[in-house]
């Protein structure tokens, strides 16, 4: 069963996807919030446990990516995958820094948004084609930032900035798990880098 909280202040959207997503067996909404004040003011956040917070960008009050921090901290098991307009590098790089693991735009079908949400919850990153063109865009072999990377190391860097897990990653590319961290390492070593933050930050800005 996947637990679901859903912030979003467009009642329609929030009310339509709830209603296609009830409509799937498997998934549970406990609560919908229009506003991240209207969670910092309710006592049920100590007793839910969401798997999945659904969390729109440009909200009334706090934006969303200003209330990651604190949904982290009362629900640090939980996974936020985000929701907005915008499709500009800052948001995406300030979301993904701050702890979101997916980010996807509202031009989204339902079905297609549930499908994001059963990625996320297998473990998956998640991001909406236009969010990763974008990001992978910006990842370009001319750039001078790239000119010392090999193939095999620029294949797992754009297969980083979509999103995929370690795992997606040797699957894709057939090779193994360590064979993925050892090309990682050599990648930070040679981007001067010690963090995924800090590569989302470099190719992100450059969007």
């Amino acid at each position: 069963m996947i637990n679901l909280v859903i912030i979003e202040d467009d009642a329609y959207l929030s009310e339509s996807i709830a209603y296609d997503i009830n409509a799937k067996k498997g998934f549970n909404i406990i609560k919908l919030y229009y506003s991240i004040e209207e969670l910092e003011n309710t006592h049920e956040s100590v007793t839910i446990k969401p798997d999945i917070v659904f969390l729109d960008i440009v909200l009334p009050g706090k934006s969303g990516i200003e209330a990651i921090p604190f949904i982290k901290s009362i629900w640090p098991d939980t996974n936020i995958l985000m929701i907005s307009v915008l499709e500009d590098g800052n948001s995406i790089y300030s979301a993904l820094c701050e702890g979101a693991i997916g980010y996807i735009t509202k031009d989204l079908s339902n079905q297609q948004i549930i499908n994001t949400l059963i990625d996320v919850y297998d473990g998956k990153g998640a991001m909406s084609a236009s969010i990763a063109r974008k990001v992978a865009e910006s990842f370009h072999p001319k750039m001078k930032i790239a000119e010392n990377l090999s193939t095999r190391e620029l294949e797992i860097v754009t297969a980083i900035l979509d999103g995929l897990s370690y795992k997606l990653i040797a699957n894709k590319l057939g090779i193994s798990i360590d064979t993925v961290k050892k090309h990682i390492k050599n990648i930070y070593l040679k981007l001067q880098i010690n963090s995924k933050s800090q590569l989302m930050k470099m190719y992100i800005n450059r969007i």
